[in-house]
């Protein structure tokens, strides 16, 4: 008899993907299917194994992809399939998130599950308008409460009087729809006029807008404002105070899509984020090895004729050096080899093996490194580039015409991690720039099956030339070219423009 799987039940934070936990982040990345609902951000899909189900259970008020029966047994279902399931829901999951009901669900079949709590909106995205749920000599205590379901037969719950006398914040969620039937029931049940109110849309997105007022006037300030769902409604004291964060940061609003591989992609999330930008991996890729090749073999047999080992991206240090062990053979091999390589990554990642590069071109590119190397060599040397099967061309053409001995090898491949189409455009969508790290990540984003028009509004960021060039052979000019081949040399550039568009 199979053995069932676990499920967990992970709550997604309230929109901005920084604030998921790391638990949260971890149940993701290990787990085999994912049922996630249309609160949660897009950017955790790419958070789970390649070989992971991921099944949208969309349920969002008036438009309910599933129904919650058929969401219990579908966890039960995959559980008993022997998987382990992360079922993915917006906020926190016992914060009107159902989680329950799927709880018994699985109880009553005997699935073992854990809850990993969430980040509320009922809390963050007040924070995030400088609204505190509490406040010394103002508000000790909030209570919420679930907007949605107030309307039943155009009339309150029959509990909405008590809640409304009592003291403190209240919150609603998920009623800008009954705004009115909201604001009125409170002011019936004793709340004065000029009580603070304010509605707050987007939570903790970049798109985050807030309008405050009191009882007596937030109708028609939502009105004006053209507030649409999802919305926060906030009643109480608090909602006068404006706690907003007074740290400027560079990138604060800007969205921004990478394309890469998972090692790339995570380096430059990081540096991204810390800088206040919203990222979406918009295109993953891959690495297909190439390493223990009959190709490679070869070179790691020979690693003694060799002078120079040409390095051109973090990838190739990895592939390289994992090749060199698993083909027998370890750093004794490279006694009297030199390393030449581009970027202050790839010359990183060789420093973490033990080894410092003995050439690195001012400008990280390839016709610069050629140039380096070729008033470096003397015809006795003899040079090996172990790199991707869609390196460029350049700096053979530059060995070439200096007269060079060099052996290019094909060291590793990359391969597109397929994503749905309409999950890219409606990334695309909401970006103001999508960057490019390498030719081959081009080539891959424009030869899909079926391929993709940019729209004309979003900036197009390249890490260097050759990437450039790739790209102008679709049609599409790069609006910027990161004149330093890095990580550090494309956030620069994103930075400086960002901030001329905000002047």
């Amino acid at each position: 008899m199979k053995k069932n799987g676990v499920v967990y039940l992970v709550g997604a934070g309230p929109g901005d993907p920084g604030l998921i936990t790391q638990k949260g982040l971890k149940r993701l990345e290990s787990c085999d299917a994912l049922v996630y609902d249309s609160l949660a951000s897009d950017c955790f899909l790419d958070e789970v194994p390649d070989h992971c189900r991921k099944i949208y259970a969309g349920k969002r008020a008036g438009a309910h992809s599933m129904k919650q029966e058929e969401i219990n047994r579908l966890l039960v279902k995959l559980a008993q399939e022997g998987l382990n399931v992360v079922r993915l829901k917006g906020g926190d999951p016992f914060v009107f998130g159902r989680g329950g009901e799927e709880i018994s669900a699985l109880s009553k079949e005997g699935i073992p599950f854990e809850v990993v709590p969430g980040v509320t909106s009922a809390v963050a995205a007040l924070s995030m308008a400088g609204i505190p749920v509490t406040h010394r000599a103002v508000s000790r205590s909030f209570h919420v409460m679930t907007g949605h379901t107030l309307s039943e037969n155009g009339t309150l719950p029959p509990d909405f009087g008590s809640f409304a006398k009592l003291s403190g914040t209240l919150i609603f969620l998920m009623g800008l729809s009954n705004l009115s039937l909201i604001v009125n029931g409170l002011i019936n049940n004793g709340k004065p006029e000029n009580t603070p109110a304010a509605v707050i849309e987007n939570g903790t997105l970049p798109e985050q807008r807030t309008v405050r007022g009191t009882l007596a006037d937030i109708e028609e300030q939502v009105k004006q404002a053209e507030i649409k769902s999802p919305a926060i409604i906030v009643a109480g004291d608090v909602a006068a105070l404006d706690f907003s964060s007074t740290i400027n940061l560079p990138l604060k609003g800007c969205r921004i899509g990478i394309t890469g591989t998972d090692s790339f992609t995570a380096r430059f999330n990081q540096d991204l984020l810390s800088l206040g930008a919203i990222t979406d991996s918009v295109l993953a890729l891959s690495i297909k090895s190439r390493r223990l090749g009959e190709d490679m073999i070869e070179a790691y047999k020979d690693l003694n004729t060799y002078s120079w080992l040409i390095l051109t991206s973090a990838n190739a240090v990895r592939e390289f050096f994992a090749g060199l062990l698993e083909g027998g053979y370890d750093l004794r091999s490279l006694g009297r080899i030199k390393f030449a390589v581009i970027g202050k990554g790839t010359e990183s990642e060789l420093l973490k093996l033990g080894f410092h590069a003995d050439y690195i071109p001012e400008r990280y590119q390839v016709k610069d490194l050629a140039k380096g190397l070729i008033s470096r060599l003397t015809k006795e040397d003899r040079l090996l580039i172990p790199r991707s099967a869609g390196g460029s061309p350049e700096l053979n053409l530059a060995l070439d015409e200096a007269g060079v001995c060099y052996d290019d090898r094909v060291l590793y491949e990359v391969a597109l991690k397929e994503k749905e189409q309409e999950q890219i455009v409606k990334s695309l969508a909401h970006l103001d720039y999508l960057t490019f790290a390498s030719a081959s990540g081009v080539d891959a984003f424009f030869q899909r099956e079926r391929a993709l028009a940019l729209p004309a509004y979003l900036k197009v960021v390249c890490i260097g030339d050759i990437t450039a060039k790739a790209l102008s052979r679709y049609g599409r000019e790069a609006d910027l070219i990161a004149p330093v081949y890095s990580i550090s040399g494309l956030t620069e550039v994103i930075c400086k423009d960002w901030c001329r568009e905000k002047e």
